[in-house]
């Protein structure tokens, strides 16, 4: 009896490690510190999410530009409209970088932190080319998809106000009602999965 006892209780060990791995104080400090070395890509992530909008709204009204403004005043009308395609990427950047990289911590981290003991932690850390390091990149995609999941329609009360006057700031410059954006969707989207 206490063999199986002791059996159960050795199987039951080992299910355990395999479906998540426990959290403690030096794995929540092991991610935080992986958590700033990839704060760059999370900026870069968060600039792509910020930038998707108005480069649809670009396309669209340089397609416009291109067959129905006269060609002495599409550059002047182009520039114009990068100014403003600018200045929304410059105003909307910082509150999508600002919370990406709040979010961070409690999406990519929670996820690091179950996926990793911390022993792997370390070694991921330290960067070194191991098997670990090739699990940790194999999960950049996840990673994303659940930060990107809950910052989207977290931030989309924000970024539509945003979207809807750059939309109309270049349907002004158009001289159009709004219809260069009427296909344009309103908010960063979720990137497709690779």
């Amino acid at each position: 009896m206490l063999k199986k006892t002791l059996l159960v209780a050795a199987l039951a060990l080992a299910c355990a490690g395999v479906t998540a791995q426990p959290s403690t104080p030096a794995k929540k400090e092991l991610v935080a510190r992986i958590l700033k070395i990839q704060q760059p890509g999370i900026e870069s992530m968060a600039r792509e999410l910020a930038k998707q909008p108005a480069s649809e709204l670009m396309a669209n009204a340089v397609d416009y530009l291109q067959n129905q403004v006269p060609a002495d005043k599409r550059d002047a009308m182009a520039k114009a409209l990068q100014q403003d395609a600018d200045k929304y990427l410059n105003d909307t950047y910082p509150i999508v970088r600002n919370r990406a990289l709040q979010l961070a911590p409690t999406t990519v981290g929670s996820l690091l932190e179950e996926k990793f003991n911390e022993d792997e932690l370390k070694q991921v850390v330290a960067m070194m080319e191991s098997p670990v390091y090739l699990k940790f990149q194999s999960l950049g995609g996840d990673m994303q998809r659940v930060l990107v999941a809950k910052l989207v329609p977290d931030l989309k009360p924000q970024m539509e106000p945003k979207l809807r006057a750059l939309d109309e700031s270049f349907a002004k410059r158009l001289g159009v009602p709004g219809a260069a954006a009427a296909n344009a969707p309103a908010g960063p989207k979720t990137p497709a999965k690779k």
